[in-house]
Parts: structure tokens; C-alpha cells; sequence
């Protein structure tokens, strides 16, 4: 007997039941359209060589052609807050400043002297500064980049100042993120973004700021380390703990042109995988057992499902008034899937945002120096800037090392904790299993892994292998 797969077209077939948009539709409220309008593509069954994540050669290519070629994020502007403010954005064997100047501008400029090409500030390093003076000998320039001072200045004749201002690196913003380019002829930012503006245009990423911060060191080649966060397909092997109260199999993938990818992720609903019938009462209950949200433990002020709600209405209403009283925010206008789902939109090359109350994370994996075996996963937790507009300063980075859990990280939910070392637990085994492998190259689902094969291609672009 066939399996479905076979007698449909590549990339059609999808998991029986409802899909994700009809689940959303079904919550009764007006959830934004692009959330129930499917932008699926098929982009082809071809396997993924394993040399992409474990090639030298590979690595020294996405330096000189990737890295140095696309808008990439490299802080908050809550980095920068005033003039004189600094913060070191590094990637690969490259260092870059971002100051933020006496009139307010952002300005990047590589991290080296132009006499005799020392680093201006050390490597890691952010903080404040009047200028950009070089700690070997002295050379200075403005936070605008003009060169003020020279040390012996008779001795070079040959220097003129207009000349030697530093070279200043592309730069543009959006939802509170800076975004540098070392390429003069790239095309702007607003171009790479696609759609992520009209999508959040309900969802400020601004008027947010870091209330958490964790770095962590993963065993693996970056691309393989994003890609596990790009699916929900791993959730009933690697997260069996979740599978009642996530619809796994049948979560939603969009593509949007070469930069942006997206899944809707449900939350509240079983997974397709499971095949007993569950009340919306046990599917509530499991959703406030799970500590994500307080639990009310006395009978008599149990939330209940009301007679023809869902767990997903209900949860979505609890989670709003706790969120609210948190933040002193109204959040009573967001749809259902707004407040509880996983919807995470990925920016190319390295980036996932979340616009979504119960998951306020944004993720960027970047090489880690010059190995191409592993990762510098950033996680970051942003909530509203209360009404006061006072701004409270960012969090400070929490790092934790290749074996170490997030259960390290001081005040981290213990149920979050266990699904990041879950996730991150299966990178260093993968990027072994590279190198192990007789097989030359790793086989994609069409539909559930569409986001990994657009990364791909992507930067095939960027390689000139396209």
C-alpha cells in the first residue's frame, strides 16, 4: 500500500487532522490575517551535504562571502543608550565598534587602529568613551570617526585627516535591534527585512527591553545549531514531556522570499502523534500544571473551561491578566494565538523573533571565533518598557560553557531550563555524527524541514552557488 506521501505532489502532503490556521480560526477572535494565511513553497528533496558544517574550507567561504556580505544584528540599541556609548560586536576574526555619537547617531567602525592596526577597545568590551584612542600609541579619533590627534605629528607629513577618518560600516535599526553590514554596496536593511515589518506592526520589538540575557557555547557548526530551533518536528522524541499540550506535527511553515521563514507553533492543543481524546478541562489543567504561568491549586478557584470554550481561550485570558498585572500593560487586545503560541519568525542568516506574550525570546547563533565546530547561541527575554517610559537598563549577560545547564542561570523557570539543555543536548551527537557518517548528507522532510532548505539556499546565494 502506498503511504499518502507517495500520490501526492512533493511538498503537499500535510499531518491529518486540523491545520494550524483552522485551529486559529476556530478561537473566535480576529488574530492578525498573515497568521492563517499559509505561505508554504516547495523548495526541493535534495540532501544536505555534511561538509557545510564541518568543512574548513566551507567556514573560510562563509567568512569571505557571507559574513561580510549580509545585515546581521549586532546589538540593542539599549547597548548604546547615550553619547560615548560602546559595545564590541565580533564575528568570526572580525571585530566591529558601534558608538553611539554626541548627536545621537549610531555609528560601526572595524575594531583597528589605522596606524599600526591595534584594536581600539579590547576584545568582549562595552562601556562608555569620549573618543576612540588607541592604547598602543595613542592615535584618537572622534566618536564620529575624524581623526583629532596624533602623537608626534610632525613625524607624518603624509597623513592627512581627511584620509584617515575611520572607515564607517553600514548601519540601520529596526525594533530596537542595531544591524551592521560591511558591505558598502549592500542593499538596505528594509529590503533584507521582507515582511517582518507589516507582520509586527502590532508588536513593537522597540518599545521592549532586556530583562534576561543568556550566552551559551554549543558543540556544533552555528547553521546546525539554528536548524534545531527552525522545526517542531524533533518535539515528540527530544520533548516527549510537552507532546499534550503542543500541536507538534501540525504546526504551520511559511516562507517569505529568501530572508524570512516562519512556523506557528500551537500551544494548548494535543499533539497530532497522540491518539487518545482529552477534555479542554485536562488540556487547561496540563497547560497550568506545566509552571509556566501560576497554577491555582485550590478547587473552588480552579479555572474552568466554560461550557463550548477551549483550554487555549481560557489559558489565553489567565495569561493576559497575569502578564498585564506584571507588566501594568493591557494585553486584552491580542488574539488567542498572539498570547499563547510559539511563533517564531527566522531573520537570515541567524536570527528567530518571537512575536508572542508566552514566548518573548529571541534567539542568534553565530560561529565562535574561527571554529567551524562550534556556536555562540545569544538567548534573550524582552519585555514592555513600562508606561513610565522609564527605561530599565539591560540585563547583564549570564555565559554558561558547553556542559553546562540552564538550570545555572539564577531565576530561569526550571520546565524552560529542561527544554533548552533537551534542545541543546542533541548538537554535540549531531555534529559527531557529521563526521561519522557514510552517508554524505542529511535528508530533509519536504514540508516539516522547509526552513532549514531555504537557509540553505539562501546562503548558496550569498556563496555564489546559486
Amino acid at each position: 500500500m502506498n503511504h499518502p506521501a507517495e500520490i501526492l505532489p512533493p511538498g503537499a502532503a500535510r499531518c491529518p487532522g486540523p491545520s494550524t490556521a483552522e485551529i486559529i480560526r476556530a478561537d473566535g477572535d480576529q488574530p492578525p490575517a498573515h497568521l492563517t494565511e499559509p505561505s508554504y513553497q516547495f523548495l526541493g528533496d535534495a540532501d544536505i551535504a555534511y561538509a557545510r558544517y564541518t568543512s574548513r574550507a566551507f567556514h573560510e567561504l562563509e567568512k569571505d562571502k557571507l559574513w561580510t556580505k549580509v545585515w546581521q544584528w549586532a546589538c540593542r540599541e539599549d547597548d548604546i543608550p547615550g553619547p560615548g556609548d560602546y559595545f564590541l560586536y565580533e564575528i568570526t576574526d572580525k571585530s566591529v565598534i558601534i558608538v553611539r555619537t554626541e548627536s545621537g547617531a549610531i555609528k560601526a567602525y572595524p575594531n583597528a587602529c589605522l596606524h599600526r592596526g591595534t584594536q581600539l577597545k579590547p576584545a568582549g568590551s562595552a562601556g562608555r568613551s569620549k573618543n576612540l584612542r588607541c592604547p598602543f600609541h595613542g592615535f584618537t579619533w572622534t566618536l564620529d570617526g575624524a581623526l583629532s590627534d596624533v602623537p608626534c605629528r610632525w613625524d607624518f607629513p603624509h597623513i592627512r585627516d581627511e584620509d584617515f577618518q575611520l572607515p564607517a560600516l553600514k548601519v540601520d535599526t529596526w525594533g530596537g535591534f542595531v544591524f551592521i553590514n560591511f558591505d558598502q554596496d549592500a542593499p538596505p536593511l528594509a529590503e533584507h527585512l521582507g515582511v517582518l515589518p507589516a507582520h509586527f506592526a502590532n508588536w513593537d520589538l522597540g518599545a521592549k527591553f532586556t530583562a534576561r540575557h543568556v550566552r551559551k557555547l554549543l558543540p556544533a557548526n552555528w547553521k546546525a545549531c539554528l536548524e534545531a530551533f527552525l522545526e517542531s518536528y524533533h518535539v515528540l522524541e527530544t520533548h516527549p514531556q510537552g507532546v499534550l499540550t503542543v500541536g507538534d506535527a501540525n504546526s504551520q511553515y511559511d516562507i517569505y522570499g529568501e530572508s524570512v521563514s516562519r512556523f506557528v507553533h500551537l500551544v494548548g492543543y494535543p499533539s497530532p502523534h497522540l491518539k487518545e481524546t482529552f477534555t479542554q478541562q485536562q488540556l487547561l489543567d496540563a497547560l497550568l500544571g506545566e509552571g509556566v504561568v501560576e497554577a491555582i491549586a485550590d478547587e473552588d478557584t480552579k479555572l474552568r473551561v466554560p461550557p463550548g470554550g477551549t483550554a487555549r481561550q481560557v489559558f489565553a485570558q489567565h495569561l493576559q491578566q497575569l502578564f498585564g498585572k506584571a507588566y501594568g500593560k493591557d494585553f486584552s487586545h491580542l488574539s488567542v494565538s498572539e498570547t499563547i503560541d510559539a511563533i517564531e519568525y527566522c531573520l537570515f542568516p541567524n536570527t528567530c523573533l518571537f512575536p508572542s506574550l508566552l514566548f518573548p525570546m529571541v534567539y542568534r547563533f553565530r560561529p565562535n571565533g574561527d571554529d567551524p565546530d562550534s556556536c555562540i547561541f545569544d538567548l534573550l527575554f524582552l519585555q514592555p518598557v513600562p508606561d513610565s517610559g522609564v527605561r530599565p537598563d539591560p540585563a547583564e549577560v549570564i555565559e554558561l560553557d558547553f556542559e553546562q545547564s540552564f538550570h545555572e542561570v539564577p531565576g530561569f523557570d526550571p520546565g524552560l531550563a529542561t527544554i533548552y539543555d533537551q534542545d541543546t543536548g542533541n548538537l554535540g551527537g549531531q555534529q559527531r555524527g557529521f563526521k561519522s557518517s557514510t552517508k554524505p548528507g542529511q535528508t530533509l522532510g519536504n514540508y516539516q524541514e522547509v526552513r532549514l532548505r531555504q537557509l540553505h539556499q539562501t546562503l548558496d546565494t550569498f556563496l555564489g552557488k546559486k
